[in-house]
């Protein structure tokens, strides 16, 4: 069976393809097509959330949808079908099967197999934008409002289908007819939250059950899915696995918000993070242990050096926490830190980031400062060797050669492997950081 797709007498099924960093499943979010469209090649047929993003999924064929196999909410496997579409010689005559229905029999091992190629009009495509160089031309194009609502944003997808309302359903007060997320959230004021179908079956069965531990009774049950079910996997496979310890300091960062303010007033200012960030980047030239990864095989545990230093960010989306990473930092200035970070930030807000900018990091920041705490016992973003946290600034009294006085103070934390690097490294690499912070412009002279 050929991972792409398979032919039978509906014509051409499309497998759910990996899309990347070798995931297993994603969950559906929304049908950019409907049964009985015409689609083009690379038009995009599907938005699905993976452990690490949404993407949209594009058609590797050109024909008429016969078949959708699945519904929004529903978990996918990879290399299991996704649509059916009627090319040419493969059945365009057939009857359409309605919306989620599976084929009436099984896709057949004996079946003659296609893998999409120019001859066949098939796509090399995994997700839009990859794969094909082929210049865009008639015979493509997105789908027209007609064929799926108009809604630009997999949040305000995401949101709907978190409460169960069909967005084919709502009036969309956005310009031409746009869904917004104001239209989703006035139909959640007016109707009782619902999931998935199938996480309402489960919220009905639960429904009225009273708990046997705590003697309360269950209003429902929602299942980890895409990004929290990764993460939840990660985060026990990081406790499990790494002996972590941390330390941590307090700093007194008035200088470096001093110096980020007379720049500021002049004209553009790198953030406080950038500021950070190139620091960190310094420290870890200095303290290379901190940038490495232990890995075992054969039975025996081996430290990976790298040549350069992938940074990643911790950032709260609506989706969850994800961890975009720049790659190759060493050299950028904090200028160039504050920009690239910036893009990354607002693609991952957006739950545009791919797979790829969410992945392969050596060393993570983060700044858990802007959700108002000012420390926390992080777990490392295995198989990384550390993670440097950072907490809010604020006003403390702080003693300043001998006198008590009001500093901008905050406090670093660093989680780290034992296994890689002892706390003497770690508490080196700590207070470079640190003195950094509090005499910045002498470091960024040296940078």
């Amino acid at each position: 069976m050929n991972s792409q797709g398979q032919v039978q007498a509906n014509g051409q099924v499309f497998l759910l393809p990996d899309l990347g960093e070798g995931l297993v499943e994603a969950e559906l979010v929304s049908w950019l097509v409907a049964v009985g469209d015409t689609v083009h090649i690379d038009q995009p047929i599907a938005e699905v959330e993976t452990a690490k993003s949404v993407v949209e999924v594009p058609s590797p064929y050109e024909g008429t949808v016969t078949i959708l196999h699945g519904a929004e909410g529903d978990s996918l496997e990879v290399g299991k079908p996704l649509i059916t579409i009627a090319t040419a010689g493969t059945g365009e005559s057939a009857e359409p099967a309605e919306t989620g229905e599976l084929a009436d029999q099984p896709a057949s091992e004996s079946a003659a197999e296609s893998a999409p190629n120019p001859e066949s009009g098939g796509s090399g495509n995994v997700l839009v934008g990859y794969g094909s160089t082929e210049p865009s031309g008639p015979g493509r194009s997105r789908p027209s409002v007609r064929q799926a609502p108009l809604v630009v944003s997999p949040l305000v997808r995401k949101l709907a289908q978190d409460h169960g309302i069909a967005l084919s359903e709502i009036h969309g007060s956005g310009s031409d007819g746009l869904i917004l997320r104001s239209d989703v959230e006035a139909v959640v004021g007016s109707e009782p939250a619902a999931g998935s179908e199938t996480d309402r079956e489960q919220a009905g069965e639960m429904s009225g059950v009273v708990d046997q531990r705590t003697g309360l009774t269950v209003v429902g049950r929602r299942p980890l899915t895409g990004l929290k079910k990764a993460a939840a996997a990660a985060l026990v496979r990081s406790r499990r696995e790494i002996p972590d310890a941390t330390v941590w300091v307090d700093v007194d960062a008035t200088l470096l918000v001093e110096l980020r303010r007379g720049m500021k007033a002049k004209g553009v200012a790198p953030s406080l993070l950038a500021f950070i960030a190139r620091f960190a980047v310094a420290g870890l030239g200095r303290f290379p242990e901190l940038n490495m990864q232990l890995v075992s095989g054969d039975g025996q545990d081996s430290l990976v050096e790298f040549a350069g230093i992938n940074l990643g960010f911790a950032t709260q989306t609506e989706r969850g926490l994800v961890v975009p990473v720049l790659r190759n930092v060493q050299g950028r200035t904090a200028r160039e830190l504050g920009e690239a970070i910036g893009a990354l930030t607002e693609r991952a807000l957006g739950a545009h980031s791919g797979p790829a900018e969410l992945s392969g990091g050596t060393f993570t920041i983060n700044n858990y400062g802007v959700l108002g705490v000012d420390g926390s016992a992080a777990i490392i973003n295995s198989p990384e060797a550390a993670m440097l946290g950072l907490g809010r600034i604020m006003d403390k009294p702080w003693v300043v050669d001998g006198a008590l006085c009001v500093r901008k103070m905050t406090e670093l934390t660093l989680a780290f492997d034992h296994r890689v690097c002892d706390g003497a490294v770690a508490a080196g690499f700590l207070r470079f950081v640190a003195d950094a912070m509090e005499n910045p412009a002498g470091v960024l002279a040296e940078l």
